[in-house]
């Protein structure tokens, strides 16, 4: 593949849809190598609990973005965006076709859309805002937005008290109001010909697939792995201790619930969590959507797609 073709494969859907299977055919039919888009999967140590594709099954195709992280850091979308970019392009230089895949919507779009410039926030005038709240009232902050901003103003509600606080923050620290911030956000992908593919299943379906997934979880040793990754000094409040699951099985350890209510409640969470991934999905601009058997079909829209 001719790396000026800037040509990015994007497989997305709610977890348990198969993704996964799917990125693997695409990536042995285009000589594709897979760059991973889940949050928790970036994490060492975490696999059973994450799905993580085992080296074995990964068919020799390249992945990347898997355990690059220590469990106690907090790793970002804007390190996802650094990470995933740096291994696009290299990717690219060996000629072959990059493939996104993954459930996390905020990482897929700080990749495709940028990420806001508005820098960390800064506790000090936020206090100041707070205060000038307490002292001046909303109103008062109101009509400050509208004057530095009019056009965000009218987005946002009059009692919004968390939005108008925010977007006076972000002027005082940068000197830019939210608007002219949204016009600098710049995705590092802006110029390559991106397909986004979704995947997903009839609802029952797709849920048959979590309560499997989770029971294979289990069989396969996530009580274990929970255990080893606690012995090994990863604190209970580590960040990728709020992977699915994993507070179930913490729970279960100290005797907070039966291993049976573990196993349920981890089913009932990865269906409403696979609910809120279809309702970010069904936001995003330009994605086309295939059953995860159509591979043929969407072999023929990857081709179409390439060509034009």
């Amino acid at each position: 593949m001719d790396p000026e073709a800037k040509i990015l494969i994007v497989v997305l859907g709610p977890t348990g849809v198969g993704k996964s299977e799917v990125s693997l055919k695409l990536a042995g039919k285009f000589n594709g190598e897979i760059v991973n888009c889940d949050s928790m999967q970036v994490y060492k140590g975490f696999d059973i609990g994450t799905d993580k594709l085992p080296l074995e099954k990964r068919q020799n195709i390249p992945h990347h973005l898997l355990d690059v992280s220590e469990p106690e850091d907090q790793f970002t979308a804007a390190d996802f965006v650094d990470l995933a970019f740096a291994s696009i392009q290299e990717i690219l230089k060996r000629r072959h076709l990059p493939i996104i895949t993954g459930g996390t919507g905020l990482y897929l779009k700080a990749l495709l859309e940028g990420l806001f410039p508005e820098g960390k926030s800064d506790l000090s005038v936020r206090e100041q805002l707070e205060e000038e709240e307490r002292e001046k009232g909303m109103e008062y902050l109101r009509q400050e937005l509208v004057e530095i901003d009019p056009k965000y103003a009218q987005k946002v509600g009059e009692k919004d008290r968390i939005r108008i606080i925010r977007a006076l923050e972000v002027f005082r620290v940068t000197g830019k109001s939210m608007t002219e911030n949204f016009l600098l956000t710049r995705s590092p992908v802006r110029d390559f010909n991106i397909i986004k593919l979704g995947l997903k299943l009839e609802r029952m379906h797709l849920y048959t697939n979590i309560e499997k997934r989770v029971d294979r979880m289990f069989e396969n040793g996530l009580v274990e792995e929970t255990k080893n990754l606690l012995h090994a000094g990863v604190p209970e409040n580590a960040p990728s201790f709020r992977a699915l699951g994993y507070s179930h099985v913490l729970q279960y350890l100290k005797n907070e619930v039966t291993l049976d209510e573990a196993v349920e409640g981890m089913k009932k969470d990865t269906r409403h969590y696979a609910k809120r991934q279809m309702t970010w999905f069904r936001k995003m601009e330009g994605i086309k959507w295939y059953s995860p058997s159509s591979i043929s079909r969407i072999s023929s829209y990857i081709e179409k797609r390439i060509i034009t």
